[in-house]
């Protein structure tokens, strides 16, 4: 029988294969990584923590600015997209998507992907 985490793992392989997703984890809120799958050399412990750091104040922000419950934060650099967004109340979805991505594809990709792993969480 697959653990949990293979069961993760699996799901975000099979995001990445349908999508222009490059790279994604599954972190819990306290900054621990529970599933990835990013490219080697990535520390991802340091992902980590900055996905549930970046979620954290994004949930406060929502809150404290009125805009109703956190459903994801969103960073554009020059080299490519970053995006999280919450599974439940214990973990967030965090990828990673090149410059040119189709942000509404990955939105949606990336919300059928937490519904499967809301329900490995």
């Amino acid at each position: 029988m697959r653990s949990r985490t293979e069961m993760m793992v699996d799901r975000l392989r099979d995001l990445q294969a349908a999508s222009e997703i490059e790279a994604s984890a599954v972190v819990s809120v306290d900054g621990l990584i529970m599933a990835s799958a990013l490219p080697s050399g990535v520390d991802e412990d340091r992902v980590s923590a900055m996905s549930a750091a970046m979620l954290s104040l994004g949930d406060r922000i929502a809150d404290e600015l009125k805009r109703g419950t956190l459903e994801q934060v969103y960073i554009r650099g020059s080299a490519g997209i970053i995006v999280l967004m919450a599974i439940g109340e214990e973990a967030v979805l965090t990828v990673l998507a090149r410059a040119d991505a189709k942000l509404g594809l990955i939105f949606l990709d990336m919300r059928r992907a937490v519904e499967d792993l809301s329900r490995l969480i």
